[in-house]
C-alpha cells in the first residue's frame, strides 16, 4: 500500500489541509485565480497561465517520442559493460512509452520557473535528484557535467567516433547519422572501434533521452569528450544534468506563446503517475516493485482503451486537485534490495538545496518547497534567490562562466534539508502566493451545452431546441441535488464554519450544510439522500 502522509486533524495542526484554502478568509474572490501576493509568482504576466485564462488556448504542446527506437541498436557484451561504466547501465532500459502531450501540457500550464516547482492547488511539487534516482537509475552525486558547450562538430565527430557527417549544423549531429552508422558494431573489430560505435550510442541514447532536443532530430556532439574514458564518464552527476535540462525545458514551455517541449518526457510522465492520480493507466498486470529503474513499473499494455483526454479536462483535474490525488512518497515501499547500493547512498541528495548543472544550463534545485515528498512537515520556504539564467545567445556565443553554479554544486552535501518540528501555517501563506487556477471556471450550463455536443446527436436541432436540452439536464441535476440547497460533506475534524463551507460549494442557507461520519454517503438502503436532521 502507498504510502501517505497523514494530515492531522486538530485545529493546531491542520495546516497542510485544504480546509485553510476554502475559507473565505483567504480566497477572497473565486473568480480571480491568484496570486494576491506577486512577490513569489514576479513573472506571471509573461506565463502561459494568464493566456489561458483569458481564453487563449494554446493547444497541446509538441512532445517528441523518442524512446521507442532505441531497441533497435544492437550491442555487443563488451558494448553494455562499457555502457555500464559510464553510468547508463539503468538509463539503456528505458522502455518506450507513448507520451500523453495533453497531460504534458496540463502539467507545463502548473510549472513555474521562478521556484522551479508545479503550483498544485494542495502546493508545490517537482521533479527531485531522488525521482531522477528511482525512476531513470542515473547517478544524482558526482562531477558536474560541464565542458565546451559549442565545439566544431566535424572535429570532434572524427576524434571520438572515427568520422564525421557530411554536413551539420550548429555543434549538432543528426540522430539518423548515428543510428545508419553506428547501430550494429561488428564482431571482429579493434577495441578502437567498439569504443567509437559505443560513443555514438551513448550520445543517441543521452539525445533520444536526457537531453534531447524539441526538434527530436539532433543532438549537441559536446557530450561526446565526455565519453573519451568510460571510467571517467561514470564519475559525472548525469542524473543531475537531466534534471537541470528537463527544468530548463518546462521552464521554457511554460512561456506564453511556446508550442514546444524538450527534455526528458519520459521521466515526467512517469513522475505524474507516480505521484498524481491524475491521467494515471491503469495495467494489465500488477505493477512490479521490485524492478529497477522505477520507469519500468510502468511498461506494458494498459488495461482497455486509453482515455482520449485533451488538455482541458486535464487543466480542470489539476484545478480541483485534493489531497487524496496526490502520492507524496511513491517509493515507499519499494523494494531496495534491487536498488543499486551506489544509487542508494545517493538518495540523500533529493533533499539537497543546490544547483544543477548541465552545461550552460544552471538551474536551482529546492526540496525545502516540496519537504511533503520527503516524508516531512512542509514549513513556510526561505524567499528564493533571484538569479540570472545564463546562456550562449546572451553570451555571444561564447563559452559561458559557471564558477559559481560549480561552487554551489561542490558543496550539495552540505545543503540537506532536515526535518523540522515547527508548525507554522503553510497553506494560509501559499494560497496567498500561488496562481490556484489555470482555467476559468464555467457554469453548469455552459458545460450541460457542451456534453450535449460532445455526446449527443444535434443534427436537425436548432438553437432554442439545444438550449431547451441544456436546461432540461440543468433540471434534472437540480433535483437530484436538491436545487443546490444542501450539501453532505466529510467531517475534516477542524469542524470548518458552516458559513466558509457553504460560501465555496455555493450553498444558499449555511444550515444546510451536513457533516458526515466516516464511512457515511448520506443515502438511505433505498438510495435516496436521508434528511439533513439525520445528521444534525
Amino acid at each position: 500500500m502507498e504510502e501517505e502522509i497523514k494530515i492531522q486533524r486538530n485545529d493546531m495542526e491542520c495546516v497542510n489541509c485544504l480546509c485553510c484554502v476554502n475559507s473565505a478568509a483567504y480566497i477572497t474572490d473565486p473568480t480571480k485565480p491568484g496570486p494576491i501576493d506577486h512577490s513569489v509568482l514576479y513573472e506571471q504576466d509573461d506565463h502561459v497561465s494568464s493566456d489561458v485564462w483569458e481564453g487563449q488556448e494554446r493547444g497541446a504542446l509538441k512532445c517528441p517520442e523518442l524512446t521507442s527506437k532505441l531497441d533497435q541498436w544492437l550491442l555487443t557484451e563488451q558494448q553494455i559493460k562499457l555502457v555500464e561504466k559510464a553510468g547508463f547501465g539503468h538509463l539503456r532500459l528505458i522502455p518506450a512509452i507513448s507520451i500523453d502531450s495533453s497531460l504534458i501540457s496540463a502539467l507545463v500550464e502548473r510549472w513555474r520557473r521562478e521556484t522551479n516547482t508545479f503550483h498544485m492547488t494542495v502546493g508545490e511539487m517537482t521533479v527531485s535528484l531522488e525521482d531522477v534516482a528511482y525512476l531513470l537509475g542515473l547517478p544524482t552525486d558526482g562531477k558536474a557535467v560541464i565542458g565546451v558547450a559549442h565545439p566544431k562538430c566535424d572535429s570532434i565527430c572524427f576524434k571520438y567516433l572515427g568520422k564525421s557527417p557530411d554536413s551539420s549544423v550548429g555543434g549538432m549531429v543528426k540522430l539518423k547519422w548515428l543510428k545508419e552508422e553506428f547501430s550494429k558494431c561488428p564482431e571482429d573489430v579493434s577495441a578502437k572501434d567498439v569504443a567509437s560505435h559505443t560513443r555514438a550510442y551513448l550520445l543517441y541514447l543521452v539525445g533520444r533521452t536526457i537531453f534531447s532536443s524539441t526538434n527530436g532530430c539532433s543532438v549537441p556532439v559536446m557530450y561526446l569528450p565526455l565519453f573519451e574514458n568510460f571510467d571517467e564518464a561514470g564519475k559525472y552527476a548525469w542524473g543531475a544534468a537531466a534534471l537541470s535540462f528537463l527544468y530548463r525545458a518546462l521552464g521554457n514551455a511554460s512561456a506564453r506563446r511556446q508550442s514546444t517541449i524538450g527534455g526528458c518526457l519520459t521521466l515526467l510522465q512517469c513522475w505524474s503517475y507516480c505521484h498524481l492520480r491524475i491521467g494515471r493507466p491503469e495495467l494489465d498486470h500488477d505493477p512490479n516493485d521490485k524492478c529497477f529503474p522505477y520507469v519500468l513499473r510502468w511498461k506494458g499494455k494498459h488495461k482497455g482503451p486509453t482515455p482520449n483526454r485533451d488538455v482541458r479536462s486535464y487543466r480542470e483535474a489539476l484545478d480541483s486537485l485534493h489531497l487524496d490525488d496526490v502520492v507524496w512518497r511513491p517509493y515507499a515501499n519499494i523494494d531496495r534490495t534491487v536498488v543499486p547500493t551506489n544509487i542508494r547512498r545517493q538518495l540523500v541528495l533529493g533533499r539537497s538545496q543546490t544547483m544543477l548543472i548541465c552545461f550552460d544550463k544552471a538551474e536551482r534545485h529546492l526540496p525545502d518547497r516540496c519537504l511533503r515528498q520527503f516524508g516531512m512537515h512542509q514549513t513556510v520556504p526561505e524567499p528564493v534567490k533571484k538569479w540570472m539564467r545564463k546562456t550562449r545567445a546572451g553570451n555571444g556565443g561564447r563559452g559561458v562562466d559557471m564558477e559559481s553554479e560549480v561552487k554551489e554544486w561542490e558543496n550539495r552535501q552540505i545543503l540537506i534539508e532536515e526535518a523540522d518540528d515547527h508548525l507554522d501555517e503553510y497553506m494560509k501563506w501559499y494560497v496567498k502566493i500561488t496562481r490556484r487556477l489555470i482555467g476559468k471556471p464555467i457554469s453548469f450550463s455552459s458545460e450541460s451545452r457542451r456534453l450535449i455536443a460532445d455526446t449527443v446527436s444535434t443534427q436537425g436541432m436548432d438553437h432554442e431546441q439545444i438550449q431547451s436540452a441544456a436546461t432540461r439536464i440543468q433540471d434534472i441535476a437540480d433535483e437530484g441535488l436538491g436545487g443546490r440547497s444542501s450539501l453532505a460533506v466529510a467531517d475534516v475534524g477542524s469542524k470548518r464554519r458552516r458559513e466558509d463551507v457553504a460560501e465555496t460549494n455555493n450553498v444558499s442557507d449555511p444550515a444546510q450544510i451536513i457533516y458526515l461520519p466516516p464511512g457515511d454517503d448520506g443515502v438511505d438502503e433505498t438510495g435516496n439522500r436521508r434528511p439533513a436532521g439525520d445528521f444534525m
